[in-house]
């Protein structure tokens, strides 16, 4: 049985239908990932599927019993509550006498007064008349699972924790059906990969939406899609996903593309002269008026974005050189002994927790800021485009149209003159939706107003601070291609670990300290880099305890302790075995050095690898030798 079902469910806003003729189930266990372009009216699904929207036809159930809990894309701010307050708050009204027993508790633990104790008697007399003394575990259970401090005051934390902590009053009652709307905005990479595996683990059923490749890959078992008022169900991965909407879209156009030549034949019979009206088939009129009709209620896809930046002259070889550059904020260390050469074509991703530094490390570099100490240098004829996070650059009281050219009715791009309206609509803005001010655009709308705005001057040097936050997947790829084919410099901070896996070439990482590390990749390699870090440092430390208790035997056994013979002999043969090595290095060295050896179809890269497999081979030769001779 469906925990929640929507039935022909229909809903308009200002004559449009956003919702048609809708029907779903949502069955326990299920991940279910609604995908569908931005605008298309995802968020109005969720609210309600939440009970938060009454459609204007139809209808939503939700099954005797089943609680469902909705969390919000746009994170609620200026609330003076500490963060157990705030969770307390999702049980209701139970939750209410929990978290006046909570503060109680904590003000007579640091001022003792009758008042107070008579305080906390009071709730604890109604916890007990409303057995509630279990929501009290469950709102403990919950502030430990998600990592929180129950003190945190809320308008005191980062966006990442906030998140964190209405998520906490999302799923502190238990919901059997948890809906989550881009759950992901505006999160650092590691708080992401968290909630990635904290919603792997829960057993709860989920519906979402996000634009986070990777987390939707990982998470969804099922896709639904929401596309022009209708709702698709493709009960599938996402990879099969997008081999079948592809055919689906090519058959559709193929139908649309029949359907409009029998149309247009039809027009022409209709209006040829007075021999045929005397003579027509008024079925074959009627016909015609439904074909009229259905052409006219056909909704047209959302096409896809055609953004282009405007070509510039190279830049100098060295576009930027940093050396051993520190960064503080009075006593706090932002950056450490940081050096960094970076030359034209070099794509360089920024990654680390919110607050850590990146957009400082991006000011520094560009010139904004002055380094503590060490040195910057920027290079030759460098044409910068800045791609602001908080978009700062736009106006929120001018139209679309104002802050991509205030001044003209035209744009220039790569020395061709284009009208505004046609421009705009390249980054999917209509005619109307042109005019419209700053301020009602949805986030991804303002991304692309201010894609838009800065794509028309030329540039050799990209500096994007997170332009993939709200974008759409298409868009997002389509993005993601721009940069990749861009001939000049790139620096990008992201939190999207698809998009800088196929974008940058290497990765600054912020570690503890101020240290900054540059790893060659993305991504991946950076969380290889991490993995292979912590392997390191716990075989360290058992090493150290190895040597430690290995050192306190020595010193023990030191006045007796002799060559074995077996370690003799050993000592014997290592000179020998470290020369034979050697001898075939050489061996292979000088058989890569001779051209000939490239014709005759033998992977050289074998060869590279004996190489390093021999170099070690001596290294450990040579260790255990000087351990030997020490020890004799």
């Amino acid at each position: 049985m469906a925990l929640v079902s929507m039935q022909n469910v229909s809903l308009s806003f200002t004559g449009t239908k956003i919702l048609e003729d809708l029907n779903v189930q949502i069955e326990k266990g299920q991940r279910i990932c609604l995908l569908g372009r931005n605008g298309v009216g995802k968020t109005t699904l969720l609210r309600t599927l939440a009970g938060e929207l009454k459609p204007d036809l139809g209808s939503v159930q939700v099954g005797q019993g089943v609680k469902v809990a909705y969390f919000s894309q746009n994170i609620p701010q200026n609330i003076s509550k500490n963060a157990y307050e705030i969770i307390s708050e999702g049980l209701g009204e139970i939750g209410e006498l929990a978290k006046g027993y909570h503060k109680a508790e904590k003000s007579l633990e640091t001022n003792y007064t009758s008042v107070v104790a008579e305080e906390l008697d009071k709730y604890r007399n109604l916890l007990d008349k409303n057995n509630g003394w279990s929501c009290l575990d469950q709102i403990g259970k919950i502030i430990s699972k998600m990592n929180i401090d129950g003190n945190w005051e809320y308008d005191n934390l980062s966006g990442g924790q906030k998140r964190r902590v209405i998520l906490a009053k999302a799923l502190v009652c238990n919901p059997d059906v948890l809906l989550l709307d881009e759950p992901t905005n505006h999160l650092d990479i590691e708080t992401i990969a968290w909630l990635e595996d904290f919603l792997l683990r829960l057993s709860t059923t989920l519906v979402f939406v996000t634009h986070d490749r990777m987390l939707l890959k990982r998470l969804s078992t099922r896709i639904i899609e929401l596309d022009r008022g209708k709702l698709y169900d493709w009960n599938c991965d996402y990879d099969t996903f997008l081999r079948r909407k592809a055919e689906v879209l090519s058959a559709e156009e193929k139908d649309w593309e029949r359907f409009d030549k029998k149309l247009a034949q039809e027009e022409i019979w209709i209006r040829r002269g007075i021999e045929a009206r005397r003579t027509r088939n008024e079925g074959r009129v009627r016909a015609l008026k439904k074909m009229r009709e259905e052409r006219k209620q056909r909704r047209e896809r959302i096409g896809k974005a055609n953004m282009k930046l405007t070509k510039s002259a190279d830049s100098g070889y060295e576009v930027i050189e940093a050396e051993n550059v520190s960064f503080a904020y009075g006593e706090k260390q932002i950056i450490k002994d940081f050096s960094l050469r970076v030359v034209r074509g070099d794509k360089i991703g920024i990654v680390g927790v919110n607050g850590c530094g990146k957009t400082t490390l991006v000011k520094l570099l560009l010139g904004e800021l002055k380094p503590t100490s060490g040195t910057i240098e920027l290079g030759t004829n460098l044409q910068i485009m800045y791609f602001d996070q908080l978009r700062s650059q736009l106006d929120e009281n001018k139209t679309v149209w104002e802050n991509v050219s205030p001044d003209s009715d035209q744009v220039i791009l790569n020395g061709k003159t284009q009208h505004i309206i046609g421009y705009l609509q390249n980054f999917l803005f209509s005619p109307e939706r042109a005019k419209t001010k700053i301020s009602v655009l949805s986030g991804g709308e303002k991304n692309r107003v201010l894609l838009a705005k800065l794509f028309v001057s030329p540039a050799n040097l990209l500096v994007l601070d997170e332009p993939t936050n709200d974008l759409d997947i298409e868009t997002l790829e389509l993005l993601e291609e721009l940069i990749s084919e861009f001939q000049g410099t790139v620096l990008l901070i992201c939190h999207d670990r698809t998009f800088l896996n196929n974008v940058v070439s290497s990765t600054l990482a912020f570690a503890e300290n101020g240290e900054i590390k540059e790893i060659v990749g993305g991504y991946d390699e950076w969380l290889q880099e991490r993995k292979l870090e912590s392997e390191e440092k716990n075989n360290n430390k058992i090493t150290n305890k190895d040597n430690k208790n290995q050192n306190e035997t020595e010193k023990s056994n030191s006045k007796t302790k002799k060559l074995t013979f077996k370690e003799k002999q050993e000592l014997i043969n290592l000179p020998k075995m470290i020369e034979e090595a050697e001898k075939e290095v050489a061996l292979i060295q000088s058989k890569l050095a001779d051209p000939l050896f490239y014709k005759s179809g033998e992977n050289p890269n074998l060869l590279n690898q004996r190489i390093t497999e021999l170099e070690d081979l001596q290294l450990s030769y040579m260790e255990r030798l000087e351990e030997l001779e020490a020890k004799n």
